[in-house]
């Protein structure tokens, strides 16, 4: 099989690379390298860029440099492809304040470019929504626990009304490319499918405070840096596993079923931004200095995914526990300290 991963150099999408090339696959990784989000970190950015690139070509990778608001790039990369996974993307609620005609062409339009190549070649695709699309109405139902925001019922599924309360460009543009994978779907019968992510969170993933908060706990954490909470830190997250993300990409190609589907780690694998702390406390043995702020325009308090879809159409379903996972990413992060000199 040949497969063609946008956004191949960022933390899932190389993922998604070497979970194809180790299965015998072809895998062309096409990524534009951006420091949109790197340079905002703190991170030495030039080495921590290239990181995931210098990893997946040593692995056999063909590696691209291209854009996806380029459509001829696209096309010229699609051709030949049995499976599109479209990672590429603006995901930082922040950046798209900031800059929302980045957030806008990034998000909205590449993700129409991927499906126009995806429909010319006749190609199934999956491409990366988040649980943005659903806006932040839900912060209005939370009571308050002892350590995180309690809602009933606890887990939603994707009957659940999108695009609600305070929207950003971010919300607009993941929810704009959201509705094109359904579009394309019911007009062209293309075999498709919006993953509505949440918490993705492993190895390779240079998180900051603007995007990938559990790796940007894990980073701050293990290398002894004071960490910056925005709000009470009883915000929750059904986080979910890198390698858990890619098996659920394999899972869409051979159940080929097209639609919406909650991709999260469900009730099961569900913590709060305060828990989170007390894990890597217990990892790492130590106490952690943790800052409050205020909380940010936009922020979505709780989403915790009922992945009931997924488990019967796509017979997926998450292994890698928050324990697990977060250790996991500890010991990354710990290997690799040159990465974040620049901190």
């Amino acid at each position: 099989m040949k497969v063609l991963v946008t956004g191949g150099c960022g933390f899932i999408g190389s993922h998604v690379c070497e979970y194809y090339i180790k299965k015998g696959d072809e895998v062309i990784s096409y990524d534009n390298m951006t420091k949109h989000e790197i340079v905002r970190t703190g991170y030495a950015s030039d080495a921590s860029r290239n990181y995931n690139w210098d990893y997946l070509k040593n692995l056999g990778v063909k590696m691209v440099k291209a854009d996806i608001r380029n459509f001829e790039e696209i096309l010229d990369n699609a051709q030949g492809c049995n499976y599109i996974i479209h990672t590429a993307a603006q995901p930082a609620m922040t950046i798209s304040w900031e800059d929302p005609q980045l957030d806008f062409t990034t998000n909205a339009l590449g993700t129409f470019n991927v499906l126009e190549a995806a429909r010319k070649f006749k190609i199934p695709v999956a491409c990366c929504a988040s649980v943005h699309v659903y806006g932040n109405k839900i912060n209005e139902t939370l009571k308050q626990g002892k350590t995180r925001y309690i809602r009933v019922p606890e887990a939603i599924d994707e009957n659940h009304p999108t695009l609600e309360g305070t929207i950003t460009p971010l919300h607009a543009s993941k929810g704009t490319g959201d509705i094109y994978v359904k579009t394309y779907i019911d007009t062209y019968k293309m075999e498709a499918a919006s993953f509505r992510l949440t918490g993705l969170y492993g190895s390779r993933q240079f998180g900051g405070e603007d995007h990938g908060w559990v790796a940007n706990f894990s980073i701050r954490s293990a290398l002894g840096w004071p960490i910056t909470i925005y709000g009470t830190g009883k915000q929750v997250r059904d986080i979910l596993y890198a390698t858990d993300v890619a098996a659920a990409f394999d899972a869409f190609y051979k159940a080929r079923k097209p639609g919406i589907y909650n991709i999260g780690g469900g009730t099961k694998f569900s913590i709060s931004l305060l828990e989170c702390m007390d894990v890597l406390r217990e990892i790492l043995g130590k106490d952690i200095q943790v800052n409050f702020a205020e909380s940010r325009h936009g922020d979505l308090q709780y989403f915790v995914c009922d992945i009931g879809k997924a488990k019967r159409e796509l017979q997926w379903e998450p292994k890698i526990s928050p324990r697990n996972g977060i250790e996991e990413l500890v010991k990354w992060v710990q290997k690799n300290r040159e990465l974040f000199k620049g901190a």
